[in-house]
């Protein structure tokens, strides 16, 4: 939906609380409410905007996730998000309970107060490799899921004539008070199953089987989870579909390590002569295998850096690195040739350790990494 900025959109700063964020959002939802403004497609978007934006910032974990990947880290709806995209005028009443104090909205247009039931969410887990996720992929998932069989009738609800809601009146020292509560023979719905096929359950559900196709974006991490709104279980009667719930398991690559900053790091293995002499090496990559070239005199501990490499970051800014370190080697077990090789030159100068103000010492490695 929006790409605006979701502090922007409700009015408060990004350090601003819970209390806050539902303050700046239910003056919003007031204004632009379509039974205050019908037939006005303007006031429509920016009420759903509203609540698209106080979704995901009334809801710690989405809040963290963008404020440290911004729309990037929802996704979109359809095409399976982390969580923000894709709500309907469903999920945005459904929030009103708490907005406005457990009574609904309420104060508009009137009419029916039918219950629309959602059906629940189906939660999957989904294996990638690490090639998938440096290059992003598209996954067709089976899922078991419950849907309406066919074949089944409702009739109305004869305890509220199809309202969804019983009012009932009662006398008080102030007068008589009118209170009205969703219907307990049909759960609001206004309607009751009249007919249903064998093997269907008491609301006319059965399970089935459905393929559904997920866009899953480069950079994901493992844990993550994507909303794929619609794609849950179905509700009877005129429910909504729950929504499915993707949480993304990386797998182990045999070389490549990732780290925080989406760069890889690769641990180069060189013979004591390959150090002293420079040699060309191959490096693997997720897309395969690229060729280096290490220099002549090349120190144990070095590391070399390969540019957009690594893995970009799933909001799209920046591609992280592979970052080969280089071990050396040393020999363990030599001939009395080799040994009579080494002692023989003990005393060299060039065998003599001299490093210069460009070898980095391991503290200083380690200084730079967690920087």
């Amino acid at each position: 939906m929006s790409k605006r900025d979701y502090y922007e959109i409700l009015g408060v700063s990004k350090s601003a609380n819970e209390k806050e964020i539902k303050k700046a959002y239910r003056k919003l939802a007031i204004k632009y409410h379509p039974d205050k403004n019908p037939g006005d497609k303007t006031a429509e978007e920016k009420f759903k905007e509203a609540a698209e934006a106080y979704d995901v910032l009334s809801t710690p974990e989405k809040k963290q996730r963008y404020d440290q990947f911004g729309h990037a880290g929802m996704g979109g709806a359809g095409r399976g998000g982390f969580g923000g995209g894709g709500m309907n005028m469903d999920d945005i009443f459904s929030q009103f309970g708490d907005i406005f104090g457990g009574g609904g909205f309420g104060g508009f247009g009137g009419g029916s107060q039918r219950r629309r039931v959602k059906g629940s969410n189906l939660r999957i887990r989904v294996n990638l490799t690490l090639k998938d996720v440096v290059e992003g992929v598209d996954k067709k998932i089976k899922v078991r899921k419950l849907v309406l069989a066919e074949g089944v009738t409702y009739s109305t609800c004869t305890n509220c004539n199809g309202s969804g809601q019983v009012t009932r009146i009662s006398n008080t020292i102030l007068g008589q008070m009118q209170t009205s509560t969703t219907c307990p023979a049909c759960n609001g719905t206004g309607k009751k199953i009249e007919k249903k096929p064998p093997g269907a359950d008491q609301n006319g559900m059965i399970q089935k089987e459905e393929t559904v196709e997920i866009s899953i974006p480069a950079g994901v991490e493992d844990g993550m989870q994507m909303k794929v709104s619609g794609k849950g279980n179905a509700a009877p009667v005129n429910g909504i579909n729950g929504d499915l719930l993707v949480v993304i398991s990386v797998e182990e690559h045999p070389d490549l390590v990732r780290d925080s900053s989406n760069n890889l790091h690769y641990d180069k293995y060189i013979s004591f002569s390959e150090a002293v002499l420079g040699t060309s090496t191959e490096i693997p990559t997720v897309s395969g295998k690229v060729k280096i070239k290490i220099e002549a005199g090349t120190q144990s501990g070095k590391t070399l850096r390969l540019k957009g490499k690594g893995v970009p970051s799933v909001e799209g800014y920046r591609t992280g690195d592979i970052l080969v370190h280089i071990n050396v080697w040393t020999p363990q077990d030599l001939t009395k040739e080799e040994k009579q090789f080494f002692e023989k030159h003990s005393d060299s100068e060039n065998f003599t350790p001299n490093p210069k103000k460009s070898d980095k010492s391991f503290f200083d490695k380690v200084k730079e990494m967690f920087g």
